[in-house]
């Protein structure tokens, strides 16, 4: 494949992902990861390229929120602190255990979201709720963690988590994004320290791909049903979950 061929296909995976996280507010990296998997890129390479990618696309949806006045600095500092710790023990991990390895304890987790989505698609999302959440350090470490380890998976977790807690949320998005971005740096350096600067093809195909799809996110999130993109998000996920348990038996 010529190096404007995997540019193009990595490019599509990040308009995709892109569309997807528009349209329901979460998703872009276990997307993105999910596809970089199941197009054999070693799982530490898949993260580390969907989390260099992300610094730069959630920086920037991060700032926007702040200066709108949906991040709240309690909230943001519980999620980031512990987040980054879990990220950087994350992305260490990955980088260092057996690709093999690695591909079969993603699994359970991709499935794991998969079926979180879904019964996400029942859920009613109310607008108004808590605008000063409070949240456990338990759930930055554990996100952050999955997050690196998986290539996604910080939103999945942290906002559905914090709303169904009672959380406004516009604020919720908002901290979550910004505190995103600083999770995305902190497992962008160990993984640049572990791993290196590979696949620069995929990194530039995901910003660009991203960037160029998010005006249409917004305009599908408006034309599409929320619940209906869920329920396709799900079930794209479900069957890369499902195609590393085939690859597992071969």
């Amino acid at each position: 494949m010529s190096s404007l061929s995997e540019f193009l296909v990595f490019a599509a995976v990040g308009a995709l992902a892109q569309l997807v996280d528009g349209a329901i507010g979460m998703a872009y990296g276990v997307v993105c990861a999910a596809m970089l998997l199941a197009l054999g890129l070693p799982p530490s390479v898949a993260s580390a390229s969907v989390h260099y990618a992300e610094t730069f696309t959630c920086g920037a949806s991060g700032i926007s929120h702040l200066i709108a006045g949906n991040v709240r600095r309690r909230l943001f500092l519980g999620l980031v602190i512990p987040g980054v710790i879990g990220a950087v023990i994350g992305a260490y991990l990955v980088s260092h255990l057996p690709a093999a390895w690695i591909r079969l304890a993603l699994t359970p987790y991709l499935l794991g979201v998969s079926i979180f989505l879904l019964l996400r698609v029942r859920q009613r999302i109310h607008h108004d709720g808590n605008d000063a959440p409070t949240t456990h350090p338990a759930l930055g470490l554990f996100s952050g963690f999955a997050d690196a380890a998986a290539g996604g998976g910080w939103s999945a977790l942290t906002v559905t988590t914090l709303i169904a807690r009672g959380a406004r949320p516009r604020v919720v998005v908002g901290t979550t994004h910004l505190a995103k971005c600083v999770i995305s740096a902190a497992a962008s350096v160990t993984f640049l320290l572990h791993v290196g600067a590979t696949q620069p093809t995929a990194v530039l195909g995901l910003i660009i791909g991203g960037v160029a799809a998010a005006p249409f996110g917004a305009l599908f999130a408006r034309r599409l049903p929320a619940r209906a993109v869920t329920m396709l998000a799900a079930i794209a996920v479900l069957g890369l979950g499902l195609n590393n348990v085939v690859k597992a038996f071969h």
